[in-house]
């Protein structure tokens, strides 16, 4: 097979991040070879177009699906009309039962590459919504296509630019559809232009929507730039306001972002109405939402992922906890009433501020909250960890604070991580160092994308007599 070439077959599995595993006859040869094809899922027919070729894998982008999977649902079925167009969801087409099944093959297949040992692998598990699920949605504006009227949605599939207005999205609900159809509506007819990323010209640039499920409201936050004159900001509350969602509307926020950054941030914020913040409950805690909180987007999954890593932890009284990367420390106030002492370590300082509010709402006097980065923190914390909960960003961990954390000799430990070849590659190293994994568990926060969480508890067996990271021979 050659660079360029046109080749079609079957998809045999999806592997992860979502990359579909298709057979095709070689045509030099006539043997069979995998191509992997990003966006094809198991069942298809597909054609593609080879577009790398390297030590032997061959790599190519999905042309057309010439025959859909036995399993796949269609618009007719009740399929978000958005998907294939939209870049949001992936496997929005499958069965959630076949989806969660895929999901769970996947994680097994990353984690037989690395693990050395028998390990107990769990079923996975699972949120009680695969749709309407999401509590925060960053919309943009834009256009659909060059020169087209105003957009407000997410990226188009495979694009940079071109926005999908998806007003029928499935994974907010209704209130948060009704928001962005009248935003969206509203701005058109101002006739204002969207913010130009390669230009940096123009005005609007992001809808920011965050939703409490505990309490079922919303905040809305509007993000353009300084160029405020033709906004028309009490109009656009009072278009809010007269929604049937209405009642539901807890703050109405209008952010100011100059940036050439594509990102959404804010420069100045004003609150238009009610609240700059929400308040969430999970697992009997309360927790202060601002616009830019790091949280969870699933808070019913967030549910179910926390009691999975609680029960990974087992007996913690009178011990201390590392939680690193914490957040907004939902796992450190969750683990301290069982603990002695729990010390979470996180490098965004908005993120630790939230954490240190919320343990003193939840009146938890036994956290402590340190705002920087783990690799330099670890060395300026003089207590020594009983048990370190890891729940690092996408890229894992940092080779050099893992040499660290390896150090304190813990006898247990538990990683949960949103990205798992990252997690295996960070595996490799830990049974390296003598930790072998001992559960897994795939937790489905993020339906019918090609995201998934895993929960991972490690044990070292050689630190079993240690006290305080001190191995006694």
């Amino acid at each position: 097979m050659k660079k360029g070439e046109i080749v079609s077959g079957k998809v045999i599995r999806t592997d992860y991040p979502n990359k579909g595993i298709m057979t095709a006859q070689d045509a030099s040869t006539g043997e069979m070879r995998e191509v992997v094809v990003k966006n094809a899922l198991p069942g298809q027919t597909v054609s593609a177009r080879i577009n790398k070729k390297r030590s032997g894998r061959l790599e190519a982008q999905l042309l057309e699906v010439t025959k859909p999977a036995p399993n796949e649902k269609t618009v007719a079925d009740g399929l978000c009309p958005h998907f294939g167009i939209c870049g949001g969801c992936c496997y929005r087409s499958l069965p959630y039962e076949d989806e969660l099944a895929m999901k769970e093959a996947q994680i097994r297949r990353l984690l037989d590459s690395v693990i050395d040992t028998p390990y107990e692998f769990e079923p996975i598990t699972h949120g009680p919504l695969s749709a309407e699920f999401r509590n925060k949605m960053e919309f943009s504006f834009g256009d659909e296509y060059k020169d087209g009227p105003l957009a407000l949605g997410l990226h188009k599939r495979n694009s940079m630019y071109d926005i999908v207005p998806v007003t029928d999205c499935q994974m907010v609900d209704e209130g948060m559809r009704q928001i962005l159809r009248a935003t969206l509506e509203f701005y058109r007819k101002k006739g204002l232009p969207y913010y130009h990323k390669m230009r940096h010209d123009g005005v609007l640039r992001h809808l920011l929507l965050r939703k409490s499920f505990s309490e079922g409201v919303y905040m809305v936050a509007l993000v353009t730039t300084g160029e405020t004159a033709d906004l028309d900001l009490p109009g656009y509350v009072e278009t809010l306001l007269a929604l049937p969602c209405r009642d539901r509307i807890h703050g109405i926020l209008h952010m100011v972002n100059d940036s050439v950054a594509d990102t959404v941030a804010s420069q100045k914020t004003t609150v238009l109405y009610g609240e700059p913040d929400l308040t969430e409950r999970l697992l009997g805690l309360e927790f202060r939402i601002s616009p830019f909180s790091f949280f969870q987007t699933n808070s019913l999954g967030a549910e179910v992922l926390y009691n999975v890593a609680r029960s990974y932890v087992g007996e913690t009284a009178g011990r201390t906890v590392f939680d690193l990367y914490s957040g907004t420390g939902t796992i450190a106030q969750m683990l301290a009433p069982v603990a002695r002492h729990v010390i979470g370590v996180e490098i965004v300082e908005e993120a630790v501020e939230a954490a240190r509010d919320n343990a003193r709402k939840n009146h938890l006097e036994n956290c402590t909250f340190i705002a920087g980065d783990v690799l330099k923190k670890l060395d300026e914390i003089e207590e020594r960890p009983d048990f370190i909960v890891l729940d690092p960003p996408r890229d894992g961990v940092h080779p050099k604070a893992l040499e660290k954390i390896i150090a304190y000799g813990v006898e247990n430990m538990i990683y949960i991580s949103c990205k798992p070849t990252s997690l295996v590659r960070d595996l490799e190293i830990l049974q390296q160092h003598g930790y072998h994994v001992v559960r897994a568990r795939a937790v489905d926060m993020f339906p019918r994308t090609a995201h998934v969480e895993t929960v991972c508890l490690l044990s070292n067996p050689k630190t079993e007599d240690a006290i305080c990271g001190n191995i006694q021979i």
